[in-house]
């Protein structure tokens, strides 16, 4: 797999996953931690470069307050695990998206775990939380005027909080039988590859992952130009 590939998905489905077998949406939520970390042990195998991952949409927070405040205990729990992973496998840990509605025991995890795992350089994980593609084109605009797509690309890394620009989304996947990107990377996935699936995002792992690549392999990208 190309060195240089960025992936990024959609983890939608948790719920009705939980619903259809009884459980409160939260196991569903539960559940979904173990996709995640499996997807993620199955990336670094294949040499991805980025892998984005949408955690929590701005538009989330008209969720129930009890599902809003289970999700950020999870994340609260879940990120100092993840960043000890992070450092066993070389990892960088990135959190993308707006940090003041976020509350503080969150921000001081991802704080806290970005720092950790900073100096990780093989795959660059990146958790999208209270991230939407509109807010972030429209707060980019603020910052630059019109002087191109790469000082663009540079201002809208910063109005979604991440150190650094990375390269445009190659293969988006979204989980859960949907099919819409959902305010999610909107720039970055112009020329993006898309992939729906219908498991749910608790289904979804390394075998997944990898009918994903593989039908990504299968498809030709001509970015605009006459194929050879």
């Amino acid at each position: 797999m190309n060195g240089s590939l960025h992936v990024a998905i959609i983890m939608d489905g948790n719920g009705r996953w939980a619903r259809e077998r009884g459980l409160l949406r939260t196991a569903g939520h539960h559940a979904g931690v173990k996709s995640l970390r499996e997807v993620v042990e199955v990336a670094v195998q294949r040499h991805i470069h980025t892998l984005t991952l949408y955690t929590f949409s701005s538009d989330n927070w008209q969720r129930p307050k009890s599902e809003i405040t289970a999700l950020m205990r999870i994340l609260t729990a879940q990120l100092p695990a993840q960043a000890a992973r992070c450092i066993r496998q070389n990892i960088r840990l990135s959190i993308i998206g707006r940090r003041d509605r976020l509350p503080e025991t969150v921000l001081q995890a991802i704080l806290h775990a970005e720092a950790r795992t900073a100096k990780g350089t093989g795959l660059h994980l990146r958790l999208a939380l209270d991230y939407s593609a509109r807010d972030a084109l429209a707060r980019a605009a603020r910052y630059i005027g019109s002087n191109g797509n790469s000082d663009f690309a540079h201002a809208l890394t910063r109005a979604y909080n991440a150190t650094c620009p990375v390269p445009d989304v190659d293969l988006l996947i979204r989980t859960g039988g949907e099919q819409r990107l959902s305010d999610f990377l909107l720039w970055e996935c112009a020329y993006a590859e898309l992939y729906f699936t219908p498991e749910y995002w608790p289904d979804f792992g390394g075998a997944q992952l990898d009918a994903a690549l593989t039908a990504f392999e299968q498809r030709q990208r001509r970015f605009g130009a006459v194929p050879v």
